[in-house]
């Protein structure tokens, strides 16, 4: 039977692989690269994730039966499929770097500060892999729960917050300039390039995909830019741009600012408890991931097997980037976004070209 999952939930997806890491630490790159113009460089990023996801719909339109790496093998056979497999690989590899950042500081540097690191990526993959275990399906649901954990930390930081709220943090508007936040907003670009590159993957099990003609994917990339973009605008009005770019989890700060009446005084553990549903999604899928793409270059019918090998490959590169604080800020700032975003804008539009020039191998195939 094939794995069919829905549009919501695809949606749901998508907010789940962003949420976490873009709230978590982006915020705080965007705040020093150019200041309270995170917010702008949060919907600069959106527009671009925009197209970047309509552009992976564009690639499998006409065969919504076949992943990246199925349709590489359509269009130039076994070779070409294992050279995507292994991109889709690297990159999922490459991605866990910032998702253990956030994950683990959040943890460890707030809650747990004696706790050896090892214990916080073996957990992770640990839970990750018994999601990936048991299909997308089940990842998709848990998703959609995600999803509501999201809605309510919005909810909750936005009304702990207002009594805090000066938009005169915000100004004076586009002081950095036009061409340095768009520059900037290649950062919260590469957090869509996850989504991007998730959809590589999940589009042909999407229940109907062609029939949406891209706007699902779409609608999931403008959700997810409308529930971050809130932290941005929050940490630069409540926080300053100023004090947000001197955090690497500049969410936490915010949470401890935010208190609703007497009682409900600071919100780390709740935000924690909302938050924690998100960021295990995205472990739970650079595992899948890995593990699919691997499959691949295998020749197996199940992605079951290299989920093992393939946890144990992240978890060792995700503590290597971890290890040291300074090289985690180094590799999130400098190298993430320049490996990510070449993967993921490269990738579809290499494919889309193979597609018109080798648009006869698919119509004989189809025939």
């Amino acid at each position: 039977m094939k794995i069919q999952i829905s549009n919501g939930m695809f949606i749901a997806m998508i907010l789940n692989i962003m949420y976490a890491k873009a709230i978590g630490v982006t915020q705080g790159v965007l705040a020093r690269a150019v200041g309270q113009d995170m917010w702008l460089a949060t919907l600069f990023g959106t527009l671009e994730g925009i197209v970047m996801m309509y552009l992976t719909y564009v690639v499998i339109r006409r065969t919504p039966d076949k992943d990246y790496v199925q349709l590489g093998q359509l269009l130039l056979g076994r070779w070409f499929s294992i050279l995507i497999s292994l991109v889709i690989f690297v990159f999922f590899v490459v991605a866990f770097g910032p998702i253990m950042i956030t994950f683990v500081y959040h943890l460890r540097d707030y809650f747990l500060p004696d706790a050896p690191l090892w214990i916080f990526v073996v957990t992770s993959l640990v839970v990750g892999a018994i999601g990936c275990y048991y299909g997308l399906e089940v990842m998709a649901r848990i998703a959609v729960i995600g999803l509501l954990f999201m809605f309510t930390l919005n909810v909750l930081i936005t009304v702990g917050s207002m009594q805090e709220f000066d938009i005169r943090n915000l100004l004076p508007i586009m002081e950095s300039g036009m061409p340095k936040t768009a520059k900037a907003s290649m950062h919260y670009l590469a957090d869509c390039a996850m989504a991007t590159m998730m959809a590589t993957l999940v589009l042909p099990l999407v229940n109907k995909v062609q029939k949406g003609h891209g706007r699902f994917g779409v609608l999931g990339i403008l959700g997810s830019g409308m529930v971050i973009i809130i932290w941005a605008i929050l940490e630069g009005a409540v926080l300053s741009a100023e004090v947000t770019s001197q955090y690497t989890l500049s969410c936490m700060k915010l949470a401890r600012n935010a208190h609703m009446g007497t009682f409900l005084q600071r919100y780390e553990m709740i935000m924690i408890a909302l938050y924690s549903l998100p960021a295990l999604f995205e472990v739970m899928f650079c595992i899948y991931g890995t593990s699919v793409s691997m499959s691949r270059v295998f020749g197996l019918k199940s992605n079951r097997p290299m989920i093992i090998p393939c946890s144990i490959v992240l978890g060792l590169f995700g503590y290597w980037v971890i290890e040291d604080h300074f090289r985690a800020i180094d590799f999130l700032e400098n190298y993430w976004p320049f490996i990510a975003l070449p993967i993921a804008i490269g990738l579809p539009i290499v494919m889309l070209l193979l597609r018109v020039m080798l648009s006869h191998k698919l119509q004989k195939k189809s025939a």
